[in-house]
């Protein structure tokens, strides 16, 4: 459906952004992350902002929550990583406990790397002869970035609080496509993102629940292009984001729950190119859910109402509204509820981006949202056993069909430059995600874990039936893909190898033999230890990524690294 249909969460508040819809996950440190929780549909809690229940899934990223050993009020962190591509990141974390109920982190972060890999670049042209045939190094990958994080983590009487101040800022260098044997590119991105958010929960008794959420977000972003091949790009643009929630719960049986949720959100963008919209967004969001737990069964159903209001500086103001309803099944046949069957129907919507409505080259004012009605049924089975061989086993499998309404793409007309946003396309997906883990445990303090997933997706474009690619798989969605994951574990060491598959696709619309896009499959490896002492922990690590040095593209013209290597050296005090 595209990753603008899913909802990012950072501790409880959702990441926005409403320039161009896209969240860049590699600003957030995994050094600082507890929890990364995936969710289809939406979670199962009444207590979630409105804004969750209009998605057509979320991701949560929970950070670390300051823990300190008994008579110690000072926690420390400080890792270290090197590797290829001129890779150095250095990272630390101090927590302090400032009284029983109130402590403080700071996570800071800064990382360079010079982009540059080897690679080779072959094609073919349509009659199966080489057109090119070489190995090069990739050039502008460049990218140099610094990040500070600031947190106060306070417990309230049934409840607790966070505020959190955020700031990022990097520069890079963008390669670009590799084609018509150009191997070097002149653009360049300038980033600072700034937020300060705060977060609210508490219980009154046993039946009401409240969170209050608040935030304010500016970012900044200076786009060059001084590619000579190229018009000179110069253009910078200024985006800010206020952020109200508030979500409320109510038990009003030990089995019946009810809830209602309001937001409010206002973006705006500026910019210094010429003749710009100068857009301001306001959002006002609403959802009412309840869940039923009768036992064996468990029933959930929402109704999320949004209303957007859009303006520019000179032009008409839109406005429209829209309801999204979703009901949700768990049922439990078996007393020990290892196994479980669970379905869900949800309808969602995406507003166009302003890079959608009214960027210069591209821009449609006249755009509809992007509608998605989703169905879901599958089953999940879990059974651990203590102090056997088979300590645990799990299966998941789901069937999946939805539906995109109104997809908004950019289509190219006559000059490169400029493209044109069109309401087109109507996608169809059915697929298939089955999932397994076995964790074995063969003598003591040996654990091996596997873990299998596989994909079956078939996305189909019937946007017009005069087209030649009427019916066929959307670009870049393989039918198969799927990943095997082997983990390790015995008296503080750990070794991890991950398997990635991805089929056959296609890099067009049509799917014929000049669009094929061959599979592409890596292999990963890490080996670490953890050396315990009296002042704390010292971790050592090495990654060997992309071990069989295998030639891949994800996408059509952007090479991938070959055989890569990480070190890293973490200190724990």
């Amino acid at each position: 459906m595209g990753s603008q249909h899913v909802g990012i969460y950072y501790d409880g508040v959702e990441l926005g952004n409403a320039q161009n819809g896209q969240i860049d996950l590699g600003q957030l440190s995994l050094d600082n992350i507890q929890e990364i929780a995936v969710y289809n549909g939406q979670r199962s809690t009444l207590l979630q902002p409105a804004s969750d229940f209009a998605h057509g899934g979320t991701v949560y990223i929970r950070t670390r929550q300051p823990h300190f050993s008994p008579g110690r009020p000072t926690h420390l962190k400080a890792k270290v990583q090197a590797g290829a591509s001129g890779l150095l990141s250095l990272s630390t974390l101090w927590e302090q406990r400032l009284s029983d109920r109130l402590s403080v982190s700071l996570s800071a972060g800064w990382l360079s790397a010079s982009g540059k890999y080897r690679f080779r670049y072959r094609r073919l042209t349509p009659d199966g002869s080489v057109a090119y045939d070489t190995t090069a190094t990739r050039q502008n990958g460049d990218v140099r970035a610094e990040r500070v994080e600031l947190t106060l983590h306070g417990l309230l009487r049934q409840g607790f609080w966070t505020t959190k101040a955020y700031c990022y800022d990097s520069g890079r260098g963008i390669p670009g496509a590799i084609v018509n044997n150009v191997w070097r590119r002149g653009e360049r991105q300038y980033d600072t993102n700034v937020f300060l958010q705060h977060r609210l929960q508490k219980d009154f008794g046993d039946r009401f629940s409240t969170q209050v959420l608040a935030k304010y977000a500016y970012y900044r972003t200076h786009y060059l292009d001084r590619d000579t091949t190229h018009l000179p790009v110069d253009n910078r643009y200024w985006q800010q984001e206020f952020y109200l929630s508030t979500s409320n719960s109510y038990q009003l049986l030990p089995a019946w729950g009810v809830s209602m949720s309001y937001d409010l959100r206002w973006n705006k963008l500026n910019a210094d190119t010429y003749r710009f919209a100068f857009p301001t967004r306001l959002i006002h969001s609403a959802a009412v859910a309840t869940a039923l737990d009768l036992g064996p069964l468990r029933l959930q159903g929402s109704l999320a109402a949004m209303f957007v209001s859009d303006r520019v500086r000179r032009g008409t103001s839109a406005h429209l509204h829209e309801f999204m309803p979703a009901f949700f099944l768990n049922y439990y046949p078996f007393a020990s509820r290892a196994f479980s069957v669970h379905a869900f129907a949800k309808r969602s919507f995406r507003m166009p981006t302003f890079n959608d409505l009214y960027y210069a080259d591209m821009g449609n004012s006249k755009l509809n949202p992007e509608y998605v009605t989703q169905y879901d049924a599958g089953f999940a089975y879990t059974k651990t056993w203590e102090n056997h061989l088979f300590y645990r086993f799990k299966i998941q499998a789901d069937g999946y069909f939805n539906k995109v309404k109104d997809k908004i793409i950019a289509y190219p007309k006559g000059q490169q430059f400029r493209w044109t946003m069109l309401n087109l396309g109507k996608v169809e997906i059915k697929g298939i995600d089955v999932s397994t883990e076995t964790t074995v445990n063969p003598v003591k303090d040996l654990f091996v874990t596997l873990r299998i997933q596989y994909t079956y997706q078939k996305a189909q474009d019937f946007t017009d039936p005069s087209d030649t690619y009427y019916g066929d798989q959307i670009p870049y969605i393989p039918w198969h893909s799927g990943s095997a994951i082997a983990q390790a574990s015995f008296k503080g060491w750990n070794l991890n190898y991950s398997f990635i598959y991805v089929g056959e696709r296609y890099n067009q619309q049509e799917n014929i033999k000049y669009n094929y896009t061959q599979p592409w499959y890596t292999s990963d490896i890490s080996l670490s230890k953890d050396l315990k002492f009296n002042f704390g922990l010292i971790k050592a690590a090495v990654e060997v990524n992309n071990l069989l040095s295998q030639d891949y593209d994800v996408i059509l013209n952007y090479p991938m690294p070959k055989r890569n290597y990480k070190v890293s050296l973490t200190i724990e005090i």
